[in-house]
């Protein structure tokens, strides 16, 4: 028991060492990249931006992406606790670790609790703390049945507006605050004044560029691939989202319904009364063998298992249904017909 407790002491004192060297000589506020007198809510609006911008999920097997998602994240647990950030403000970093040894207040937050309270669970909190966001772009993109089956690239020519630095000023973060007045004595009206900032001006420019948007395996129609925040800007707020909405392209030779691929192949009359051998090319060139030793009726449908679309994020495929279709003669001599009648009758 007692090697255990060391064991998850030296574990803790790593992390905790982690974490400090990796804040050490960087301010906060230049880590959120706000000002010191920062209010709460330009604090959660650039950590939102921030989280968006490093989340894991954006940036899979990238190192140092993942360790500036940890960073803003305990950032924050301190910038958005008014006791903790008064002591960092006062005492800096050495505050705080002082105010940990003592026991603190709370037990603070981990990643998962703040940046949810973002992002799907603020309930009542996280409506009012809102922020105004940019109309999002929703793209049909059509991807042809290849790129769906084995993966592909696509260039999409994009314009929008961009925000840029502008002459003047301009009236920013406006808000309402409310102070008493006193207008006799013992009495005092309460007011309400709004209070706006005064920031750099900005205007919008259109610009274009080019985005790369990768087909996964296995993609099907209706997915959305979301380019976070490059959809249209807005002023004092945040830019939209940039959804492309996959669309499969229709194929000459294939039709897909869900991880099924169907495809109609014709034979001659004798071919479905006497066998086959016969191959069909499939989306990536390899060849499916449909041959067959016994008789094919018209519109019968055979299954090829394995050998349809791949399941998105998994290694299983669905599979191939063949319908075949027989060709039969115009016309026949008196000949072969006498000779039908004495194979068949």
């Amino acid at each position: 028991m007692a090697n255990r407790r060391s064991s998850s002491l030296l574990y803790f004192l790593c992390i905790l060492c982690y974490a400090v060297c990796s804040l050490a000589g960087k301010s906060y506020y230049d880590i959120l990249q706000v000002s010191k007198g920062a209010t709460d809510d330009q604090i959660k609006r650039a950590y939102r931006k921030l989280a968006l911008k490093y989340h894991p999920d954006k940036n899979q097997g990238n190192e140092e992406a993942n360790k500036k998602f940890a960073e803003i994240n305990n950032v924050y647990e301190v910038l958005s606790d008014r006791e903790k950030r008064s002591i960092y403000d006062r005492y800096g970093e050495e505050g705080l670790k002082q105010q940990a040894g003592n026991g603190g207040r709370g037990g603070g937050m981990n990643m998962q609790d703040i940046f949810s309270s973002f992002f799907g669970g603020g309930g009542q909190e996280e409506e009012e703390d809102k922020v105004l966001k940019g109309d999002d772009v929703i793209v049909d993109l059509d991807a042809n049945l290849e790129d769906s089956y084995m993966g592909g690239t696509l260039k999409v020519w994009r314009e929008k507006n961009i925000l840029k630095p502008a002459p003047g000023k301009r009236r920013c973060n406006c808000r309402n605050e409310v102070y008493h007045k006193q207008i006799g004595p013992g009495m005092f009206q309460q007011m309400t004044e709004q209070v706006c900032e005064q920031c750099a001006n900005v205007k919008y420019e259109r610009e274009g560029y080019f985005v790369t948007v990768d087909i996964e395996k296995g993609m099907e129609d209706g997915h959305e691939l979301v380019f976070y925040e490059d959809g249209e800007p807005i002023i004092d707020g945040e830019a939209g989202d940039l959804k492309f909405r996959i669309k499969t392209a229709p194929h000459d030779r294939f039709r897909r319904e869900g991880n099924n691929l169907h495809t109609t192949v014709t034979i001659t009359l004798v071919q479905a009364l006497a066998g086959f051998e016969k191959t069909v090319k499939h989306l990536d060139d390899h060849l499916v063998d449909i041959s067959s030793k016994g008789v094919t009726k018209p519109k019968e449908v055979k299954k090829f298992k394995g050998e349809g679309m791949p399941v998105h994020f998994s290694t299983k495929k669905g599979d191939l249904f063949v319908t075949f279709e027989v060709i039969f003669p115009t016309s026949l001599t008196e000949d072969q017909k006498t000779k039908i009648k004495d194979i068949l009758g």
